[in-house]
């Protein structure tokens, strides 16, 4: 039987890039995303919703209650009115289910499928289960420092077309950043996970997919990824107990004095605040 969550939590989530694209700027020929204003590197919340969503669907998802709804190759009209169909309710595209309907609807998707019940959905289309506004968010991961960004040349010595065989070989491009430490930060409401039925045993397999997910995310795109640190804010009631910002600033994070250029994550100076450092009624925990 599932655990009501009753507790806030806040996190941070430390991860780092050596020689790998984090996050493909399709506006900006696949180039890693820059704050062109500071040079810091960016990874959007979409993109890390997306490691976790493989990382569950690969570990829990052939098991009741821990299906993806946002996957490759879904179609999310369909599966809303598979979830009607299991509920007796004949609702699809040219008939909307409405009212009472809705809330049935909603009810069995954030049942069945983990990302919704995890991050909210929009399923107004089609058969209509109405919105759901997840219990976790998480903002865009920004680098420690600006960070640089490569552009390479490289060959294939095949071919695409018959055409081109006198080439021998073709060019092609890839982009990377030869280090970066980025932070993204994560809000948990037990206010919204009352309504969707995220529960204690759903932020656990969060916690462990936050922490393994770019293990089973290697590309040669991505280059080495892995996640350095996570750290987590428990507090003792529903509202909580301090404003997250205020302990978000209580980490601090900076580049070793004898350090120019950072290649690895020990080139770093990870500073977590001690018990009697942190406000009352909040627990930091480290993974």
């Amino acid at each position: 039987m599932a655990t009501e969550l009753k507790n806030r939590y806040d996190f941070m989530l430390v991860f780092d890039v050596k020689d790998g694209n984090p996050n493909g700027d399709p506006d900006a020929g696949n180039l890693p995303r820059v704050d062109s204003e500071t040079g810091e590197g960016l990874v959007t919340d979409v993109c890390l919703k997306r490691k976790v969503r493989n990382y569950v669907q690969l570990t829990k998802g052939t098991e009741a209650g821990y299906d993806i709804f946002v996957k490759e190759k879904a179609v999310l009209n369909s599966l809303v009115e598979d979830a009607y169909a299991e509920l007796g309710i004949d609702a699809n595209v040219k008939k909307p289910a409405k009212g009472e309907e809705i809330d049935k609807g909603r009810a069995l998707m954030c049942k069945k499928f983990y990302d919704i019940r995890t991050f909210g959905a929009v399923m107004s289309t089609g058969a209509n289960a109405g919105q759901v506004r997840g219990p976790v968010q998480l903002t865009f991961a920004r680098s420690i420092d600006p960070i640089v960004t490569l552009e390479h040349s490289i060959t294939r010595m095949a071919v695409t077309k018959v055409e081109d065989i006198e080439k021998e070989r073709t060019m092609g491009r890839k982009n990377t950043v030869p280090y970066g430490l980025y932070v993204a930060c994560g809000f948990v409401s037990p206010a919204l996970a009352a309504q969707t039925g995220f529960s204690e045993e759903d932020l656990e397999i969060l916690w462990t997919a936050l922490v393994n997910m770019f293990d089973q995310d290697h590309s040669a795109a991505r280059g080495m990824m892995a996640t350095q640190k996570l750290i987590i804010f428990k507090h003792d009631s529903a509202l909580g107990n301090a404003p997250s910002h205020k302990l978000f600033d209580l980490v601090k994070i900076v580049k070793k004095e004898d350090v120019v250029v950072p290649r690895k994550f020990t080139d770093y100076e990870v500073a977590v605040p001690k018990k009697e450092d942190i406000p009352s009624g909040v627990e930091i925990i480290e993974k």
